[in-house]
């Protein structure tokens, strides 16, 4: 213990600062225990755990660096069911107790990893913080170093860590790999230091569960990644996974259109033909833009939109092509807007 830490104890009682007096307080017991002093560290702890009353909650701790996130009402989760054993086994070996407790998950953007580490969280019945790397990243020599030293130290200071979750979202930004010619010294810096604070962390704060997210992973430093207990494969989508999570999307939207007629037979029909269906993110978005964007006056005119996002401009497909590719005189009415007997006349004229 440093006279800082009394100083600061002083400053943050008169300030009347709880939360902030409560952190300095953990540290001070850390630093005690880590020197062998563990009676004191305990004492310590034990006064503070006995006004459990009065104390704040985990997610009552924030920062320029640390910033919390409401996980008590999401979405549903759709992932594929090799992809949901994972991260049922991410909360059994949590549960376990036993310092498996840091995950990387990685995949295509919109595969659904930041997503799945919020209900993470919220199965565990944990705050989740996830650090802002637009505070994070600086552009002074050595400050990014210096603030991802902060950020670990603040993560220490979290009260109740056996109820946090921490998130490094896109971890990539920071973590590049250190013998890549084409890095720049400074970040291969950051790096290095971001390994040291994990094992730091790891000898630390075995209660505490960390996820982080990439991208990139090709590009990751070998060394980072065994820092992680278990890495989390998200590119595992079949196109029947696909095709089903975008059912459930469709049909979540869908039901606040009050002029689209949901025809679901159809919006399948041109999923299927889609010879590369984008990860769930990207999916999302085109099915809500084609809901969104469909004319008011033509209650069929978002499968149209769905069809030219997914296969081809749907205007510069011929009716004949239409027949081809599976569609019915019916189905392409509705696609096309053109009256039956329209579709039927080009058909038998060959256009």
């Amino acid at each position: 213990m440093k006279k800082q830490n009394v100083l600061n104890l002083i400053k943050y009682h008169v300030e009347r600062n709880e939360i902030a007096f409560r952190n300095e307080a953990i540290e001070i017991a850390k630093s005690f225990d880590s020197v062998g002093d563990y009676e004191l560290a305990e004492y310590i702890m034990g006064l503070i755990t006995e006004s459990n009353l009065y104390a704040p909650q985990a997610s009552d701790f924030e920062s320029d660096f640390l910033k919390t996130f409401d996980v008590s009402n999401l979405a549903p989760l759709n992932l594929p069911s090799e992809i949901t054993e994972d991260v049922k086994g991410i909360i059994n070996a949590v549960h376990h107790n036993i310092g498996i407790n840091k995950f990387l998950f990685e995949g295509f953007p919109g595969s659904g990893k930041t997503e799945a580490a919020k209900h993470v969280a919220r199965l565990l019945g944990r705050s989740l913080y996830y650090v802002n790397f637009d505070n994070l990243i600086d552009s002074k020599l050595g400050q990014t170093n210096k603030n991802i030293a902060t950020v670990f130290s603040e993560i220490n200071k979290i009260p109740y860590p056996e109820k946090t979750v921490i998130l490094f979202d896109e971890i990539d930004v920071i973590a590049l790999d250190r013998i890549n010619n084409n890095d720049v010294r400074e970040m291969g810096r950051v790096t290095s230091t971001i390994l040291r604070e994990l094992d730091r962390l790891t000898d630390l704060n075995k209660e505490i569960v960390i996820i982080a997210t990439t991208n990139l992973y090709q590009n990751f430093d070998k060394a980072l990644t065994r820092r992680f207990d278990a890495v989390i494969n998200f590119n595992r989508y079949s196109k029947q996974d696909l095709i089903d999570i975008a059912e459930f999307i469709f049909s979540s939207f869908v039901k606040n259109f009050k002029n689209v007629s949901k025809d679901v037979r159809l919006f399948k029909k041109i999923l299927n033909l889609s010879e590369d269906l984008p990860y769930p993110g990207e999916l999302k978005n085109i099915i809500k833009t084609s809901l969104a964007f469909s004319d008011i006056n033509n209650s069929f005119d978002y499968l149209k939109r769905l069809y030219s996002s997914l296969i081809g401009n749907l205007d510069k497909t011929t009716v004949k092509q239409l027949h081809k590719q599976g569609f019915t005189v019916r189905e392409i009415e509705k696609l096309t807007g053109e009256p039956k007997s329209t579709v039927s006349r080009k058909l038998n004229e060959g256009e």
